[in-house]
């Protein structure tokens, strides 16, 4: 049987990478990887990486063109607004930009892979309106709601891949992940990296890891690997065709209660809460963070912002909002994931685990201090 060759798009991001690491270690899968900025670890998996600006319509006519045998399409790229995270998701000329990243990979990949068989793609909660003012729909939220009436680039491109579908012979699947929690260098929706940073320079100062955050909110995460597995089973399960996934860890969580679990896979006593806005307070701390990388010898970037990008924003909305950016619901954003459980997909992960297995890896991998 020849071998599926998955075309990963956004592949130095959380979620990409995840998709990177897992296909490339199956050995009946190819693998191509495509990102502006080189995922940190793509020398030591086995796939080849193509740098692309999704946003570049002749380079990405000249790359996307030319494979001819891709069989799978996982599309985890996104373009954040910089230096403004939260209202760049309302603006639509980042809508349409996103629009444009996706045609302008799609038109010349589908008119080259003509055994193109699953395209999967992602959404996220604020399909829901998570982080619009004003009324929320019912609770859990559930696939089958009628478009939460709000501009978002998801219906652009959801619409897009739909009227492209017609007549041709492959499917598309559609995940929509609570809060995503994994590893990347530079992403603008990393918590891990935004939580490392603002406890080492909480420890390198001998302070505890005071949760920062507001209200008891009962919320839900994602472990990207879990992610990953959801795609890979996505990419050949019938169930999965032409459908529209949630997709959580399985359980669901407090911030202050896995507080204490994250300060000790990090070495610190977790303090009494101290609610600060981390986007405010710790562009203060850069020139600390810069020392800390040094004294430390961290592989991770001693310019913070290259290391979290906008995810202190991204942070400061679930501690204090429970994924209302806007801060008007300060309610619980939960999430049903029975649609997935029935369709097939069973896996889960304790998220408590989850964040100790995170830190753990940052560690490992010199992101941030040992203990």
């Amino acid at each position: 049987m020849p071998k599926q060759k998955v075309l990963i798009a956004g592949a130095s991001g959380l979620v990409g990478h995840a998709a990177l690491r897992l296909f490339s270690q199956l050995e009946d899968w190819e693998v191509a990887a495509v990102s502006r900025r080189k995922p940190f670890a793509i020398d030591g998996y086995r796939a080849r990486f193509i740098p692309v600006d999704l946003l570049d319509r002749q380079q990405c006519a000249e790359v996307f063109g030319q494979m001819s045998d891709v069989t799978h399409l996982v599309y985890a790229a996104v373009n954040e607004k910089a230096g403004d995270l939260i209202k760049g998701w309302r603006d639509r000329d980042q809508m349409r930009k996103n629009l444009d990243m996706m045609r302008n990979l799609f038109e010349p990949l589908t008119a080259a892979a003509r055994n193109l068989r699953q395209v999967s793609f992602l959404q996220g909660t604020k399909a829901y309106g998570v982080h619009l003012r004003g009324n929320r729909i019912p609770m859990p939220y559930r696939e089958r709601y009628q478009r939460h009436p709000h501009d978002n680039f998801y219906w652009l491109q959801e619409d897009y891949i739909r009227g492209k579908q017609a007549g041709q012979k492959w499917h598309w699947t559609v995940f929509r992940p609570q809060l995503v929690i994994g590893e990347a260098i530079g992403s603008n929706l990393n918590m891990v990296a935004a939580i490392g940073v603002y406890a080492a320079i909480r420890r390198e100062a001998g302070q505890p890891l005071s949760y920062p955050g507001g209200p008891r909110l009962v919320t839900e995460m994602v472990d990207v690997d879990l992610i990953a597995r959801a795609l890979h089973w996505a990419a050949s399960a019938p169930a999965a065709r032409n459908e529209i996934f949630n997709i959580t860890n399985g359980d669901v969580c407090i911030w202050h209660d896995v507080w204490p679990a994250i300060a000790e896979t990090l070495g610190m006593d977790p303090g009494q809460p101290q609610p600060c806005s981390l986007e405010h307070e710790m562009p203060r701390h850069a020139a600390q963070w810069a020392e800390i990388v040094r004294k430390y010898n961290l592989t991770s970037p001693a310019d913070m912002h290259a290391f979290v990008g906008e995810s202190f924003a991204l942070t400061d909305g679930a501690f204090f909002y429970g994924g209302s950016t806007e801060g008007s619901g300060l309610r619980a954003t939960l999430v049903s994931t029975i649609k997935l459980r029935q369709a097939g997909f069973h896996d889960c992960i304790d998220t408590e685990d989850m964040f100790r297995k995170w830190f753990r890896r940052y560690q490992e991998l010199r992101w941030i201090p040992p203990v």
